[in-house]
């Protein structure tokens, strides 16, 4: 059946129902077409006796306004929710137990996480000289600053935690920009945290307050959110085959019995659909916007209903390679949201695999849930025997897109292909950072430069 609508857009995560939304708040007409049978992509949220789990995102950080603003106009349908102050502790395993990470050069001093020479060198830092190279990576960089115990037990883990990478393997200016900047703008990474910290910021600046954050009973929530602010009426599911073909000056795209006719499309899928789904683009385009690896992550929902007193007051647990652990992180839902895990209980996700382990997607479920009962005495302390009460196991072996250097070809290539065809619009995490507050904002901003036009 054939219909036509002004706006189209391809992928109904997070991007691309944020996306849509805030098209429809502007007036467009506009409609979701999803691969899958569910809306929201990785974002789904499950209650297994109890216990609230992520299948994807266990928190975002609200790091730019649009995420508070998006909050504001869904406030009767789902509540953001900051987490508690535990959230501020982050911790580190080194030998045999967790340390909490230093956050501010005094703590630095005094964790037993780096060495005596490195710390020396986090003293120095705000009078060494700025990088020359733009491709350095973000262990280089490190270390060149700061040392390398700082890269192994500070860097190593949260590139770990964030990106599932390699910090050898990923460049700062790509990877984590901000980072990137302070080097460049300001000489250093203290210096130009002193700076910003003292700039004048406008009443809408203010609003990213860099909070940790979910919402009130999961993600879910969040997406069932957004889809209700579409229409279900502009939502189709099961899209699967869909391809997009220019048809004069407009798009026409088709799956299985299905036909739309659009003025404008954004896709907001990963690289690796990009070529089935754009064939009229020349072969070396489709090779260049599929340059993107994404790292496999398996994500574990752990649930104990007696801790028996053993009370972890966290955001979570890194793990750095160093310590050649077979996990890369463990989170802390229930200690820094309410409700997410029965009086008495703990909730916790469990993180394996990443860029550096992908074997680790073959390991059973029985293997899996030995590795997770294992760390419980071990590393979390709980007593010895210590079993989960519920486990749930997510499986995604496209989880995470590493920036490396192949990305400045990719932008070049979207750049090169939005000029080529200005109704089409190539977003989602293929650029602009994987966070959801990046996530959240690109949608708002696509959907605001096209209404602008």
């Amino acid at each position: 059946m054939q219909q036509t609508r002004e706006i189209i857009v391809i992928g109904a995560g997070l991007t691309g129902l944020t996306c849509a939304r805030q098209l429809k708040k502007n007036g467009h007409d506009v409609e979701v077409l999803e691969k899958t049978g569910r809306i929201g992509g990785f974002m789904q949220t499950i209650e297994a006796d109890g216990f609230v789990m992520e299948e994807g995102p266990s928190t975002g950080t609200i790091k730019h306004p649009e995420v508070a603003e998006l909050f504001d106009d869904l406030a009767d349908a789902c509540q953001l929710e900051e987490a508690h102050k535990s959230s501020k502790c982050r911790l580190i395993w080194k030998g045999n137990q967790f340390h909490a990470l230093p956050s501010n050069p005094v703590g630095a001093i005094f964790t037993p996480l780096f060495t005596l020479k490195d710390k020396f060198r986090i003293l120095g830092e705000p009078w060494r000289k700025p990088g020359t190279n733009p491709n350095e990576s973000v262990g280089a960089l490190a270390e060149r600053r700061l040392g390398k115990s700082f890269v192994d037990y500070a860097v190593d883990p949260f590139l770990s935690g964030v990106y599932a990478g390699d910090p050898y393997k990923l460049p700062t200016r790509l990877a984590l920009p901000k980072l990137y900047n302070l080097e460049q703008t300001y000489g250093g990474f203290i210096r130009g945290s002193i700076a910003l910290s003292k700039k004048q910021k406008t009443e809408r600046e203010k609003r990213a307050t860099k909070a940790v954050f979910s919402t009130r009973g999961g993600f879910g929530n969040l997406v069932q959110a957004l889809g209700n602010a579409i229409g279900s009426e502009r939502i189709s599911l099961n899209c699967d085959g869909l391809t997009i073909t220019p048809f004069g000056n407009k798009w026409k795209l088709t799956w299985g019995e299905e036909e739309r006719i659009a003025d404008e499309i954004i896709t907001t899928c990963p690289s690796y659909e990009l070529p089935k789904l754009l064939p009229f683009l020349s072969e070396e385009q489709t090779k260049n916007l599929d340059n993107l690896y994404y790292a496999p992550v398996i994500e574990i929902g752990v649930g104990i209903r007696d801790t028996k007193g053993t009370d972890w007051k966290a955001f979570g647990g890194l793990v750095p390679s160093k310590e050649k652990q077979q996990i890369l992180g463990i989170l802390m839902p229930s200690a820094c949201f309410a409700n997410r895990a029965p009086e008495g209980g703990a909730n916790f996700a469990y993180f394996l695999g990443g860029a550096r382990h992908t074997e680790y997607l073959e390991k059973s479920d029985e293997e899996l849930t030995q590795i997770v009962n294992e760390s419980l005495h071990r590393m979390l302390k709980f007593p010895e025997g210590t079993k989960a009460d519920v486990i749930r196991i997510f499986r995604h072996a496209r989880a995470i897109p590493q920036y490396m250097e192949e990305t400045d070809t990719r932008l070049g290539t979207i750049q090169e292909v939005e000029t080529q065809y200005p109704s089409l619009h190539i977003a989602g995490n293929i650029r602009d950072g994987i966070g959801m507050g990046d996530r959240i904002k690109q949608a708002v901003d696509v959907a605001n430069s096209i209404s602008k036009r």
